[in-house]
């Protein structure tokens, strides 16, 4: 009979010879020899490029568990699920001591895919069908496993295991401990995988196809950034040649957020999947020097907008009254303005993008040129047509008719002439949001003006409408309750021939433009056939801290359902009342204090105008501090937070400052309140709330000691 602890050696074997063949893997690669495979340099580069690539994904990374789970499968797995695990490979359970069953096989899941010298799996990546029932596989719903093992780890080192005999009806049913120690690790430095962890409602979001968009109501704690990047991760898996030539973008709030989560996919081998904020997508256009006021901001970032501008366009288009006179030799041949008049309400029919159609106006021109010479009983060919285009009557003609348009100009003379804007903005725009949104003091030239977020959109929406934006394979964007109509649409023609994930929490909307619902924001991306999941099963916040964050959830966001929290965590909650406010920065001190002398991060989330003061604070007490997306270490554990970017972070345990300075910090008091529940909810193991003014009134009584 096997012991536990020969059991425990036995994977540890399997570990150590696991890893000796990654190794193998990588210094396989390290080995090819290119030079004569290449017809030329470039191909050569290309190449060798590409093999880069692969020695860079075979990396072993230590403090990274190379598999985490066994699948003891009852009888053989059938070729659908072999997918991915060699059929040929496949590890009988009998032969390798996992319990003496003599059909079944044996497979160890893992971040990625490891084969020892004869090409047979060692680990199986997590994303391949044999796989799946890793995070699928139940007492009600074996999917022929007999046996679920997990494992535990500690400082990288395999330290124990546990197991779930799923068609055994005298086990009884547990929740599992070193999965929930998993959800429970202390977190220091950048957002960790999942991978481990997934629950069965995460995976089917996981695993949906790449023809869809899938959009995610979650609230904070229940993993839908985890998931939308192991989406990622799985789509480059199924589809990897397609995505490969399409490419793959994640959209995140802020630079912070992007450093936050940046080694994730990394972390599941996953190298060339681009990250970038909505306001990096748009920066090609001018400079972001200026800024808004609110007013203004939800004007540019209304829909409306973008008809605004398609109108502006297309008031360049004249219609012609002149004739079009083409020399050709000793001929001359003339297009009448009746027939030029057509061939341009013709393209305008067509609603065409701008540029294309101006490229096309003057092969128009020719062609009515070319019918000529030939009823005149000529023979053009094709290169006729092109020299008769680039005539000096037909490009004088073009530039009457249908006028090249720069987008930034566009834009520039909407903001500041008010005629202008008063004729395109007809029917769409009041006199008071026309008067909003223009320039008090009109920039000279594109370069001298003073952009702000909001106008490069606009200047990608005109350029959108003069030339096509370039579509990605899929995009994932996330915090997507906080864009502009505007902005959806920004992202929406980034994938306007690929697919999307969109997570967010419609409760954490905090900007004046954010969206009421998923079906308006999916409408505004272009994506209104998106299938919308909700994941309402909290992982990461206590229980005590996601219940007392959401009193604001009938006043932020009505109808949406609280986050039922898996984790039963006493005591993690404590709201404290200082007497007055010449005392608050040193019990904020003293609490961030306490929370140091817990295992893992800390962060200290204030009112942005609190932290300056906070600030002169640490340091007067000796506390060296972080900033948001400054990566925490064993020795550096304290970020100080502005309450405005935190937002998709997570600490083990929060201070929070001052919840009426949070409030108060934004232009309306929904909008201070949703900042608030933002704030409360970014706790993993413990929140303790600090004020010396009357905490909003929403929350009512704490429940807790004071």
């Amino acid at each position: 009979m096997t012991t536990t602890t020969d059991a425990l050696a036995h994977e540890r074997a399997h570990l150590a010879a696991s890893r000796a063949a990654l190794r193998a893997m990588r210094e396989d690669a390290q080995a090819l020899d290119i030079r004569d495979v290449t017809a030329n340099w470039v191909n050569a580069v290309v190449l060798q490029a590409k093999v880069d690539e692969r020695i860079k994904a075979l990396a072993d990374l230590s403090h990274t568990p190379l598999f985490f789970g066994r699948l003891d499968y009852l009888h053989r797995v059938g070729a659908d699920q072999a997918e991915g695990a060699s059929r040929g490979a496949a590890r009988s359970a009998s032969a390798k001591g996992g319990g003496g069953r003599r059909e079944g096989e044996q497979f160890y899941i893992g971040r990625r895919h490891v084969h020892d010298a004869d090409g047979d799996p060692m680990v199986i990546d997590w994303r391949a069908p044999v796989s799946q029932p890793f995070y699928r596989a139940s007492r009600k719903d074996p999917q022929d496993v007999g046996q679920r093992r997990r494992f535990g780890y500690t400082g990288g080192e395999l330290t124990a295991y546990e197991d779930e005999h799923l068609t055994d009806p005298t086990e009884a049913t547990q929740t599992s401990k070193l999965l929930q120690a998993e959800i429970e690790r202390p977190r220091v430095g950048p957002m960790r995988d999942i991978v481990a962890t997934i629950q069965p409602e995460q995976d089917e979001i996981v695993r949906s196809g790449l023809g869809g968009t899938v959009c995610v109501q979650g609230g904070p704690g229940t993993g839908k950034t985890a998931v939308g990047l192991h989406r990622v991760a799985y789509l480059l898996y199924a589809h990897r040649e397609r995505l490969a030539r399409t490419g793959t973008l994640v959209i995140g709030p802020n630079r912070s957020f992007l450093h936050y989560i940046e080694q994730v996919l990394p972390a599941l081998g996953e190298l060339e999947v681009k990250q970038a904020t909505v306001d990096d997508l748009v920066a090609a256009h001018v400079e972001v020097r200026g800024s808004d006021a609110a007013e203004a901001a939800v004007v540019k970032g209304d829909a409306r907008m973008a008809e605004v501008l398609r109108r502006a366009i297309r008031s360049h288009v004249t219609l012609p009254t002149e004739p079009v006179m083409v020399v050709r030799g000793s001929r001359r041949w003339r297009v009448p303005a009746y027939e030029l008049e057509e061939i341009v309400t013709e393209l305008l029919a067509r609603d065409m993008r701008y540029g294309a159609a101006h490229e096309a106006l003057p092969q128009r021109i020719a062609h009515a040129v070319l019918v000529r010479m030939e009823e005149a009983g000529e023979a053009p060919d094709d290169r006729v047509q092109n020299a008769v285009a680039r005539t000096p009557a037909v490009k004088a003609a073009v530039k009457a008719i249908w006028p090249a348009v720069d987008p930034a100009k566009l834009v520039l003379r909407l903001l500041s002439d008010p005629d202008f804007l008063a004729a395109h903005a007809d029917g769409l725009l009041t006199e008071d949001e026309q008067k909003a949104i223009l320039w008090t003091k009109p920039a000279r030239s594109v370069k001298s003006a003073k952009w702000s977020a909001a106008d490069a959109v606009l200047i990608d929406e005109a350029s959108d409408l003069v030339a096509r934006t370039h579509s990605l394979g899929h995009v994932v964007l996330d915090e997507a309750q906080d864009l502009s109509p505007m902005q959806y649409r920004a992202v929406g023609r980034r994938c306007t021939t690929g697919s999307a994930t969109v997570l967010g929490d419609l409760a954490q909307g905090t900007t004046p433009w954010s969206t009421e619902s998923w079906a308006q924001a999916l409408h505004h991306l272009g994506k209104e056939d998106a299938v919308v999941e909700e994941l309402t099963a909290g992982f990461r916040v206590p229980r005590e801290v996601i219940a007392y964050a959401s009193r604001l959830l009938p006043v932020i966001s009505p109808g949406l359902a609280a986050v039922e929290s898996v984790r039963e965590s006493p005591g993690s909650l404590a709201v404290r009342e200082v007497p007055d406010a010449a005392v608050l920065d040193a019990a904020v001190i003293a609490a961030c204090e306490e929370s140091l002398a817990q295992e893992g991060s800390i962060g200290l989330i204030a009112a942005d105008a609190r932290i300056p003061v906070l600030a002169e604070a640490l340091t007067a007490a000796g506390h060296a501090y972080l900033s948001p997306g400054e990566e925490t270490t064993a020795e550096s554990r304290l970020t100080l937070v502005p309450a405005s970017l935190a937002k998709g972070l997570e600490y083990d345990y929060v201070v929070l400052d001052e919840p009426a300075a949070v409030v108060d910090g934004e232009p309306d008091e929904r909008t201070g309140l949703r900042r608030l529940y933002v704030a409360l909810t970014r706790a993993v193991s413990g929140l303790t709330v600090v004020h010396a003014a009357e905490l909003p009134e929403v929350l009512g009584g704490t429940g807790v000691v004071r």
